[in-house]
């Protein structure tokens, strides 16, 4: 008997399989709203996320695909994945911690080390720990060693789709030795419908004075910069691809947006603030992105080709989608003076980024 489809059009029977020894399923969240959020435990990642457009219509906001095996297959490998051991970059994957030097990193991105490496927390099978109608706890634990980092890492990854239409991620890991840690989700969203060929109409506001320069291989350099009268300045909102084609050097750099925002949020302890917000005026769907991290790291798609199939036959072309990586800073583990990711075995990592779904 045939499974009962998704309100995204996902057949669950598609993402069941095998990989590492391990079961692969698709976990379906609703809330009392009619809201549904997928996800899948290669990856711990968001398949779909059903929001009301003006009309009241639900559609979906997240790019990806409609089985493991095009998952497997993917040019795009980050699609709404958990990234880690490391999110974002460290250069030339190599870091220094304790006296010990480290650098049995895989460089994957140009000259540098990206997203945990070659088998980062993208390409695991998460184990399912408990699952509710609304919520889904996945586990992974990280070996001493796994893609060259020290220290047997446990983390646990919830999702949780609630009554004021919010999908909270609650981040938490414990390691046994003095390790690094930077976690994120890598959804990519296009708020007027996954595979809509654009998000230059999509209006953003980001809650950040300052951004981190990078080189032409997107590691940061030098001091923060304003953001104020460039085009990174979205202190107010703006369309995205209003001056994502400046002749201004990050932009060239990076092919328009993958920078870090410092986000003006209080530090010692942490709360959870706004990070940013964003909406489509052709949807009327709006996404307010709440985190306790300190940077978040605003990537469009550039390097999408729409070669590859999506869910319902859909193409993803370059820009067709912008993601809202709530994170800590790109090569922290070689910047001292930036936020520490360091995590020792008398501490535990814990986070909270949210992700709102509303319409104007």
């Amino acid at each position: 008997m045939a499974e009962k489809l998704t309100l995204s059009g996902l057949n669950p029977s598609d993402f069941k399989g095998v990989r590492d020894n391990k079961n692969t399923q698709l976990n379906v969240l609703c809330n009392s709203n009619g809201l549904e959020v997928c996800l899948l435990n290669y990856g711990a990642r968001i398949v779909s996320m059903m929001a009301p457009d003006k009309d009241g219509k639900l559609i979906d906001v997240v790019t990806g695909h409609s089985s493991l095996a095009d998952y497997l297959a993917t040019e795009e490998p980050y699609f709404g994945a958990i990234c880690g051991r490391y999110a974002n970059r460290i250069a030339k994957g190599r870091f220094e911690l304790d006296g010990i030097t480290y650098d049995k990193f895989a460089v994957n991105n140009g000259p540098n080390h990206l997203h945990g490496g070659i088998k980062g927390f993208n390409s695991v099978v998460w184990d399912v720990e408990t699952e509710t109608d609304n919520m889904v706890s996945y586990y992974y634990e990280s070996p001493d060693g796994e893609e060259g980092y020290p220290g047997n890492l446990k983390v646990h990854i919830t999702y949780e789709l609630k009554d004021d239409n919010g999908l909270y991620i609650t981040y938490h890991a414990k390691t046994d030795k003095t390790t690094v840690l930077n976690l994120t989700n890598h959804a990519y969203f296009n708020l007027s419908g996954a595979g809509d060929p654009s998000v230059y109409d999509h209006q953003l506001q980001i809650f950040a004075d300052y951004y981190l320069p990078t080189d032409e291989t997107a590691i940061p350099y030098g001091k923060p910069a304003k953001v104020a009268d460039t085009p990174m300045d979205f202190l107010t909102f703006k369309e995205i691809g209003l001056r994502i084609d400046d002749d201004f050097e990050p932009l060239r750099f990076g092919r328009g947006y993958d920078h870090c925002y410092l986000l003006n949020t209080k530090d010692n302890p942490r709360e959870v603030t706004p990070a940013a917000c964003c909406y489509s005026p052709k949807s009327g769907i709006k996404l307010e992105i709440h985190t306790d991290q300190p940077g978040m790291q605003l990537y469009t798609g550039n390097w999408m080709t729409g070669n590859l199939v999506g869910k319902n036959g859909q193409r993803y072309p370059a820009r067709a989608a912008v993601c809202f990586e709530t994170q800590h800073y790109p090569d922290s583990p070689n910047k001292p003076d930036y936020p520490s990711t360091v995590l020792k075995p008398d501490d535990s990592f814990n986070s909270t980024t949210i992700f709102f779904l509303t319409n104007l």
